[in-house]
């Protein structure tokens, strides 16, 4: 039997982290069984549904690097196909129309499915004494929907959510009563914050679009909602997207629900952004500041792969180039508040300032050893301690307490602008 699975988000939404896992294990289960991975949109709640979040929708999957080998369907252009089902089961007597709408009245008797996770599920089907199919104002309802479209699509499996456990009962009933093969279900655990509740904005962002926008790598961020529920073997962590496909084994997702980590998160997008060639990593960088007005089109591009390779393994994500490394596009940079009072508002740090823009003034060659040399040859003349120097020198130059290494900094930023950065730091923020 072939291998055919499907996707089927609404959009009523941006896309979940929740549903973007369910979405990569059935691309990985389609891909790794050599199989088709469908796209359906289940969009009959025309109320709700709205073309910017299909627009998000597609994205979301285009940015995780999840393509459909058909589709999108689109439920809302099916309306015939429910409408011929519904119709069988009338003819047959096994649906009755009620109030305008179209019901299924189900015998109380036990239902049992194989859950490949879980095992046989049994459930009485007196908890469920009528399924509506069709709503009063003509449109189906999802377990309707859903078993037709899953069966005249021929899906083979059916994985989803363990949320929609309570639903598959409802479908194996019609799915019976239409004559259709069940197909297999597979109901894997949902995705659970801190407080082991279902993962909400309470614990950060809970949309693909969110992370993608923080500048998240596509791999990084595959890579990391593969590990939630599912484990490749021998403590691997870093698993790049085609070796997920190969290594992709349902019989391997954990029942327990997986536990977000955005710790976790943020070091394996690390991992991903040092591995980067440092030129991809300028361009990835460049792309944000051009949007951000921070760099105009016209950068010099030696001087943005300079700066990727000085921060390179400092970063969590994309976005700390704007935020933690802002001071290499604004002159004068923003200064801490808290840095200027610690480390510039010292007796004496004015003329230590001054006295060592003096002497990076006259340097011929502005490298970060003649640097360097000159700022600890000045610590010991002046029997200084490096920490009077180096921590108000830091904070001149950066506006910040904690910057990447300072003398390779100072190179990058270039003497002209080094030397200003003193001055403004000794004349204006420093204590005499």
């Amino acid at each position: 039997m072939s291998v055919r699975v499907r996707f089927a988000p609404s959009p009523t939404g941006n896309l979940h982290v929740g549903s973007a896992r369910t979405a990569l294990f059935n691309w990985l289960f389609a891909r790794h069984h050599k199989g088709t991975f469908i796209l359906r949109i289940e969009d009959t709640d025309q109320k709700r549904s709205n073309p910017e979040f299909l627009k998000d929708i597609d994205a979301s999957l285009e940015f995780l690097g999840i393509k459909a080998d058909e589709g999108p369907y689109f439920q809302s252009q099916r309306a015939a196909l429910y409408q011929e089902h519904v119709q069988r089961l009338l003819k047959a007597g096994t649906a009755v129309q009620q109030e305008g709408a179209v019901v299924f009245p189900v015998a109380p008797k036990p239902v049992t499915f194989t859950d490949l996770l879980r095992g046989d599920i049994t459930v009485d089907t007196s908890l469920f004494e009528t399924l509506v199919l069709m709503k009063s104002d003509g449109t189906p309802t999802y377990n309707f929907a859903c078993v037709v479209d899953d069966a005249l699509m021929q899906i083979s499996h059916v994985i989803r959510g363990d949320d929609h456990i309570a639903n598959t009962p409802k479908q194996v009933v019609l799915y019976q009563a239409l004559g259709f093969p069940l197909p297999a279900f597979a109901h894997i655990p949902l995705i659970v914050g801190a407080d082991r509740a279902r993962l909400s904005k309470r614990w950060g962002a809970t949309s693909v679009n969110a992370y993608r926008a923080v500048g998240y790598l596509p791999e990084a961020f595959v890579n990391y909602l593969a590990l939630l529920g599912w484990a490749p073997g021998g403590n691997r962590e870093l698993v790049p997207p085609q070796e997920l496909i190969e290594l992709f084994d349902l019989a391997k997702v954990r029942k327990t629900a997986a536990q977000f980590d955005q710790r976790k998160l943020d070091w394996l997008n690390s991992q991903y952004l040092k591995q980067l060639p440092v030129a991809r990593l300028a361009d990835l960088l460049a792309e944000r500041l051009l949007a951000k007005g921070l760099v105009q089109p016209g950068y010099d591009r030696a001087w943005m792969e300079r700066i990727a390779a000085l921060v390179q393994d400092r970063l969590r994500v994309l976005e700390d180039i704007e935020e933690e490394h802002v001071f290499f596009f604004q002159d004068p940079p923003q200064y801490q508040d808290e840095a200027v009072a610690k480390f510039l508002k010292q007796e004496g740090v004015a003329a230590r300032l001054l006295a060592l823009r003096e002497r990076l003034s006259r340097l011929p060659s502005f490298e970060a050893a003649a640097v360097e040399e000159a700022a600890r040859g000045m610590v010991a003349e002046q029997q200084l301690q490096s920490k009077d120097l180096i921590h108000p020198a830091r904070v001149a130059v950066t506006g910040r307490a904690v910057s990447p290494p300072l003398f390779e900094t100072m190179v990058v930023l270039g003497k002209e602008k080094v030397l200003s950065r003193l001055q403004y730091a000794a004349t204006t923020l420093a204590a005499a």
